[in-house]
């Protein structure tokens, strides 16, 4: 007999009597404690499937000690850039064995899926007239602002031309500016002559 058990975040397949490593508990070394979530039991062949857990069942362990992992060596290095790096790491770790495997109940899950039908039916009709109401209104305001956008657009065009218009007239007044340019210049040199 096995089990397929979650244990903080991961999951195991465990028998009784099975010493495994899993990441650290928050119980203290020798107590025993039950891990809930159980998603598939093989008992002599009958295979019990969760969707995702089995009701009921539950596997109990026994703290043995808490541990630290194996060390690792973290080095990063980039090529050619002059950089390394090297860290190094201990995990963090808590030995347990399996006491026992217990399954209960595992075919209680069909009544209320039938439960929940109706009531998941009477939220999708009220769900289906909140947003009827609220497409016609968006069509009624999107009218609106389709009209005023063309009135808008032939304001625009008529703008347009004026900048043209205005553009045309500065070139013109660059030319008078040169020419009294001129004029100072040539009193300059009257002025030095007398």
């Amino acid at each position: 007999m096995y089990a397929i058990v979650e244990i903080a975040g991961q999951q195991f397949k465990v028998a009784k009597d099975q010493q495994i490593f899993v990441h650290r508990l928050d119980e203290k070394e020798g107590s025993k404690v039950n891990f809930d979530r159980v998603l598939l039991i093989d008992n002599n062949g009958k295979v019990n499937v969760g969707a995702p857990v089995i009701d009921g069942a539950s596997v109990s362990a026994k703290v043995l000690e808490h541990m630290k992992g194996d060390k690792v060596i973290v080095f990063k290095k980039k090529r050619r850039k002059g950089y390394q790096k090297t860290q190094g790491h201990r995990q963090y770790m808590t030995s347990i064995e399996i006491t026992g495997i217990s399954e209960k109940g595992g075919a209680k899950k069909a009544p209320p899926k039938k439960a929940e039908k109706p009531v998941a039916k009477a939220e999708t009709k009220k769900a289906d007239e909140k947003p009827a109401e609220k497409k016609a209104a968006p069509k009624k305001e999107s009218k609106p602002k389709t009209v005023a956008k063309p009135a808008e657009k032939k304001a625009a065009d008529t703008k347009k031309p004026a900048a043209k218009k205005t553009a045309a007239k500065k070139p013109a007044a660059k030319p008078k500016a040169d020419e009294k340019k001129a004029e100072t210049k040539k009193a300059a040199p009257k002025k030095e002559s007398k």
